[in-house]
């Protein structure tokens, strides 16, 4: 594989780091190199979003027929290496990312037109309601029933874990609507049009790190128009399985990677080493960051190529456990070596210290606030999107034949 850039892309890759020169402020570049978990700082997110709107860039990986940029694979990537090295937010992006892509594959014309716009311009801003207490992983478990009442469906039950639903305004929900026949074939995909909709309720839940980002959220005689079902009754499994793999695949991890080693070498380099000298110089440590490296850079192959199937309007299909497993394990080694290298500095619980504009004195340094923090929201990594375990089951099935 060819991994040099053509003289297109890095004109791209120019044009990129321009528009990012003349449109990432200090605060929304503060917000970026201070999130603690998956997400930056709402607000700071959403008005990057809407930078990117307006630019045409908010939905990196759509086509050009539903608001994208069009981009090649190759693109896309250039801009994730970019956006990670200049501190952009992260933006709350299950609309783009995740549900999305599934409306354009399964939503009719309507609900294309309905929602379709919205995500792009930020107006719209969807959190996801798969897990439930008990049905973590195993979502052919989940219990959330609607029943169905004239044109209507009565949501019953709770959905857990779920990222973002105290500042999204819609959701994603999967609910079994048939207890007949397989778990999963009594499974429908549908969409919530207000997170205030009479008898919907959203708890906040504490992470370690003391961020507020994940909730528990209850539904008691929640009415949904069955026209905001996407796909057949009981078809949500199908749904459910290719948004899953553009969740699991649809994005680069390496990107972040690279950036996340970067940020260890900036404490290594500042940390002593037990000889006086720096982290950074001593051997055992400079080995273990050399082989987390050498693992990036080999999922960055893989990565690579199925972007590049992507573009082509391949789903990636079992490979995205694959990179699931492996971006996700490296990410949480990468979290292990910025608080071995920090060490005692780790400990202090100061969560306040990452709020945007603050700037009294830390007892962590600066350069590291963000490690600890990241260590505990990341242990969810291998968890989230799919267990490890589930990946690899997936894996010996689809690709082993076991």
């Amino acid at each position: 594989m060819d991994l040099s850039l053509s003289p297109e892309d890095r004109a791209f890759q120019d044009e990129v780091r321009q528009f990012f020169a003349e449109n990432l402020t200090p605060d929304l570049r503060e917000a970026g190199a201070r999130t603690g978990g998956v997400f930056a700082e709402f607000d700071a997110g959403l008005r990057w979003h809407r930078k990117l709107a307006k630019k045409g860039w908010s939905a990196t990986t759509w086509p050009k027929e539903y608001g994208g940029p069009g981009w090649t694979a190759t693109q896309r990537y250039i801009y994730s290496r970019e956006a990670t090295a200049a501190d952009a937010p992260r933006i709350f992006s299950m609309g783009v990312r995740m549900v999305g892509p599934v409306i354009m594959k399964f939503g009719t014309p309507e609900q294309k037109a309905k929602y379709l716009p919205g995500i792009i311009s930020g107006d719209i801003v969807f959190c996801q309601g798969y897990s439930e207490p008990g049905s973590g992983s195993d979502l052919a478990s989940l219990k959330t029933r609607a029943d169905s009442d004239g044109d209507d469906y009565v949501i019953n039950g709770t959905k857990i874990w779920t990222t973002g639903a105290h500042i999204a305004n819609r959701m994603f929900c999967l609910v079994r609507t048939s207890s007949e026949g397989k778990p999963q074939d009594g499974i429908s995909f549908v969409l919530i049009d207000s997170m205030r909709t009479p008898g919907l309720t959203v708890k906040p839940i504490i992470t370690l790190a003391g961020d507020h980002e994940v909730n528990q959220v209850f539904f008691d005689n929640v009415r949904v128009p069955k026209a905001n079902r996407i796909g057949p009754e009981n078809a949500g499994w199908t749904v459910a399985k290719h948004l899953l793999e553009y969740e699991r695949g649809g994005e680069a991890y390496t990107p972040n990677l690279y950036a996340r080693i970067e940020d260890v070498r900036r404490i290594a380099r500042e940390e002593a080493a037990n000889n006086g000298g720096r982290l950074i110089d001593q051997p055992e440590f400079a080995r273990k960051l050399a082989e987390t490296e050498i693992a990036i850079q080999a999922l960055e192959t893989i990565e690579l190529q199925v972007l590049s199937d992507l573009s082509q309007g391949k789903n990636p299909g079992a490979i995205s456990s694959a990179m699931k497993v492996r971006g996700s394990e490296t990410l949480q080694t990468l979290d292990e070596l910025g608080i071995e290298a920090l060490a005692h500095y780790a400990a202090p619980f100061e969560p306040e210290a990452r709020a945007l504009g603050r700037n009294e004195p830390t007892v962590t340094p600066d350069y590291a606030l963000t490690a600890m923090p990241l260590y505990l929201n990341n242990r969810a990594a291998t968890i989230y999107a799919g267990s490890s375990e589930v990946q690899r089951n997936i894996l010996a099935k689809a690709v082993l034949g076991l």
